[in-house]
């Protein structure tokens, strides 16, 4: 009995290391970005991402938390506007500040994340003309610390994060094509 027990114990401890060492070959940063063509012009879409009391409208994070609180600070929209939301599980808390605010082409997004995971990341607009049409793409970046390498072992980042810039982005085509 102690010889099984033994045994599954440097199992488990070689199966553990192994994952801490492939966790180490995870690169140190990390990018997703999904772009969509919205038929308006820049014009018409860069508003409705330049203020941050608009992203009730089509941002697929704010319909997962009803009860979520929300603080809204600094500037109306563009540079220097803050958001900051505490709320359950589903979307923690943090906080976002516009960096930088190159309407109708460019809004760079300072985010941070208090829980469930600590993170301190980038988010990324732009809006590229195309004919009748604007290209819109929706970036997040930042570093990938040990812990969020461990993640990465398990979970594909791009896909759980890029499903949702996916979500986000028809809503947003949806509401201002209609108008």
């Amino acid at each position: 009995m102690l010889k099984a027990v033994a045994v599954i114990a440097i199992l488990l401890a070689a199966g553990l290391a192994g994952v801490l060492a492939f966790a180490l070959t995870k690169p140190d940063t990390f990018r997703v970005e999904r772009s969509l063509a919205v038929k308006a012009q820049a014009g018409a879409i860069y508003p409705q991402v330049a203020d941050f009391r608009r992203w009730t409208n089509w941002s697929p994070y704010e319909t997962r938390d009803p009860a979520m609180k929300r603080t809204f600070g600094g500037s109306e929209g563009g540079k220097g506007a803050t958001y900051a939301w505490d709320g359950n599980n589903n979307v923690g808390a943090g906080r976002m500040e516009i960096l930088e605010a190159t309407g109708p082409s460019k809004l760079r997004i300072k985010l941070d994340f208090e829980r469930p995971f600590e993170g301190h990341n980038t988010a990324e607009f732009t809006f590229v003309p195309q004919g009748d049409a604007t290209l819109v793409t929706w970036a997040m970046y930042g570093p990938a610390p040990f812990m969020s390498k461990i993640m990465q072992v398990f979970i594909n980042m791009d896909s759980m994060i890029g499903k949702d810039f996916d979500a986000g982005l028809a809503s947003l085509k949806k509401l201002t094509e209609k108008q």
